[in-house]
């Protein structure tokens, strides 16, 4: 459930009209208590306060008329230059952008506060009564939605230095390296059961039973999707209760086929007839990869960048360069985590679920495969991968993801000889090279 809420939340964030409805409505409602306010005073107290809007029907109409229909040409400004920031962001950055800017809270307060001006003057509109005998003027509405009005002059103003700013490629860079190391954060270490730490890191003998492989039954997905989570604490719940053994075949960010195999259930003759529903409900699907668990998307976000950046149409290696910069980062943020293990065991000791969790090495080579494959002939782009890998060295731990650090660099090196014709060029790069090589060794 915690999974699936997420999802919701993380899917209204994405989208451009939850806030401005939400918005919408808190000006119907404000509309509607400010003219109860003037409908239960005085019309003469109200009038001598001295900051209300004190004249008649026919002002009163003139300035909600002018306030409306104001807001509505601002509002549709607003959304083409957000559309063609969008187009620009597409172009420059790739599609899969779009989301980062589609999640901007600010471009969705700002759309929201042309439009709940615009509702809140028309609601307030309808109930002045220029009539001698009823007549009725909402001053202290009329006061709040000038109010409102002046509020909007400054939205604007923000939202055209916004618009300029979100568009540069740094902040661009920057915000998705933000994303990093949040979903890093929350994503490491993973628990299922009982605490990361407490597992260990190889089952025992007797754990996996020795004919799981033949007699396990496959349970098959429903629907061919992305997986973007998987409701962790549900699957625990369903091998504890059934006195399972289930061993997860995906993980999030992963396509799924209709009709293939999402997990392994042990014992076959255990699995109830709502099992496979049960178990498919767990994982939460869509049409597009999210970094609600998938660490690899915020990756990929930044090595596309540095790949466009590349191409002989753009041909901006100081882009790549920021990338790998963000991407070093983000990695020795990661070497320091605790990967989660594979085997996830119950309050009794007992295995239950077995996992497939994304490890440093897959993270490495979803960072610096492309970006070395298409930054071959760059001096600049090949040099800082190799200083990123010095960098990253220091803080890793392990013997594995040292080995993985060495075959990047000796992949590096090996490439510019070929990409890279200078000789000079080249004595720079094994200089970079020996040096990570020596960075490597020494940890």
């Amino acid at each position: 459930m915690k999974t699936k809420l997420s999802k919701l939340l993380d899917s209204l964030h994405s989208s451009f009209w939850f806030v401005p409805t939400l918005m919408v409505v808190l000006a119907i409602g404000l509309s509607f208590l400010t003219i109860q306010i003037d409908q239960s005073s005085d019309t003469e107290i109200i009038g001598n306060l001295g900051w209300t809007y004190a004249l008649g029907p026919n002002g009163s109409r003139a300035v909600l008329s002018a306030i409306a229909g104001s807001m509505v040409s601002v509002a549709t400004t607003a959304f083409s230059i957000t559309i063609v920031a969008l187009q620009l962001a597409s172009s420059q950055f790739g599609p899969r952008l779009l989301r980062n800017f589609m999640q901007d809270t600010g471009n969705q307060i700002v759309l929201g506060t042309f439009i709940s001006t615009f509702v809140y003057s028309l609601l307030v509109l309808r109930t002045i009564n220029g009539v001698d005998e009823s007549e009725f003027v909402p001053h202290i509405a009329v006061t709040c939605g000038i109010g409102l009005a002046i509020a909007s002059i400054g939205v604007l103003i923000y939202f055209i230095h916004h618009s300029a700013s979100s568009i540069q490629v740094d902040q661009v860079i920057s915000k998705v390296g933000h994303e990093l190391d949040d979903v890093i954060d929350r994503l490491f270490p993973k628990q299922i059961g009982r605490g990361a730490s407490k597992h260990r890191n190889e089952p025992s003998i007797n754990d996996i039973p020795a004919d799981f492989d033949r007699d396990a039954r496959p349970i098959q997905a429903t629907s061919s999707s992305y997986v973007q989570a998987i409701d962790t604490d549900r699957l625990m719940e369903l091998a504890t209760e059934g006195n399972l053994l289930l061993k997860i075949q995906k993980r999030p960010g992963d396509f799924v086929v209709k009709g293939s195999s999402l997990a392994m259930v042990y014992p076959a003759e255990a699995v109830r007839k709502k099992l496979p529903e049960q178990i498919n409900s767990a994982f939460v699907v869509g049409s597009q990869r999210t970094d609600q668990q998938d660490i690899e998307f915020s990756i990929n976000q930044l090595v596309e960048i540095a790949s466009r950046a590349l191409s002989p149409g753009i041909n901006d290696p100081f882009t790549a360069v920021r990338c790998v910069d963000q991407l070093s980062a983000a990695l020795c943020h990661l070497a320091q985590k605790e990967v989660p293990s594979a085997y996830r065991y119950d309050d009794e000791d007992k295995l239950r679920v077995i996992a497939e969790p994304v490890s440093f090495v897959d993270v490495i080579d979803a960072a610096f495969n492309q970006i070395r494959q298409y930054g071959q002939t760059s001096v600049a782009v090949t040099m800082r991968l190799l200083e990123a890998i010095a960098v990253i060295a220091s803080f890793t731990h392990t013997k594995v993801d040292r080995a993985a650090l060495l075959r990047h660099a000796n992949m590096i090196e090996r490439g510019s000889h070929e990409g890279i014709p200078e000789e000079l060029d080249q004595k720079d790069v094994k200089e970079r090279y020996l040096a990570a090589v020596k960075a490597i060794k020494q940890q």
